[in-house]
């Protein structure tokens, strides 16, 4: 008789968790998806004066929705640093240019290309890379604005059952504020994390885990991938 699946453990607000829930669903992975965003998104604007701005930077998809929930300009080109938020900006109808990689890649890729400039990077409150300060620096003009607030949530009382269990638990973790987080929760049951990168897993070291995989790169098909190996180890008990 099979055992149980494996946990998913999603900890992403609730779209982009089940978004991830389906493209593993669909590679034919199994398993008990719980989700339980550790931060919600809370658009607060205000709506900062691109008039002159010649160029947006997003670093997440959240920053993406939030200019558009705020109805901003959609008319100019979009600077991103993965796919992913590339993908929301071309939704939102606006022409997008991916670093593929980190906040890194991303003032390589404006510095070594000609970037029309002024630049605008929308942001959370909570953000790393110092986009705008390295670029402004640099010589291509940049300002910033926050847009959108990450407060913290708490895990559901399910999430915490399933940390506190027997049953194999995968958790991808995608920034270093959601694996500090994670990291003040308790674990007993086998735990198997997924990080986005280092810096996650500085992030993560006070969390109790069995096992521990650093994606090849800092975007969300490299943590599909990833996962979905976590997700058939834990199926097959080889951890």
């Amino acid at each position: 008789m099979p055992g149980p699946l494996p946990v998913l453990l999603l900890t992403r607000p609730e779209p982009a968790s089940r978004r991830f829930a389906e493209e593993l669903r669909a590679l034919g992975r199994q398993f008990d998806p719980v989700i339980s965003p550790l931060f919600r998104v809370d658009v607060t604007g205000p709506l900062p004066d691109a008039s002159a701005v010649r160029g947006l930077i997003f670093t997440s998809a959240n920053g993406v929705e939030a200019w558009q929930a705020l109805g901003g300009r959609r008319d100019l080109p979009a600077f991103t640093v993965g796919a992913a938020t590339a993908r929301a900006a071309e939704a939102a109808g606006m022409r997008a240019h991916s670093a593929d990689g980190s906040a890194d890649d991303l003032v390589a890729m404006l510095l070594t290309h000609e970037t029309p400039a002024p630049l605008l990077h929308l942001h959370g409150r909570h953000t790393r890379g110092d986009v705008a300060q390295r670029l402004s620096q640099a010589g291509v003009s940049c300002n910033s604005a926050v847009i959108y607030d990450q407060p913290a949530q708490p895990l559901t009382e399910q999430a915490r059952a399933a940390l506190l269990g027997t049953v194999p638990v995968v958790v991808p973790v995608f920034s270093p504020r959601t694996g500090k987080l994670l990291a003040q929760e308790r674990a007993q049951a086998p735990l198997l994390v997924a990080a986005m990168s280092e810096a996650v897993v500085n992030a993560l070291r006070p969390l109790h885990k069995r096992d521990l995989k650093v994606a090849e790169r800092p975007e969300s098909e490299a943590m599909r991938e990833v996962v979905s190996d976590l997700l058939k180890r834990a199926l097959a008990g080889d951890y």
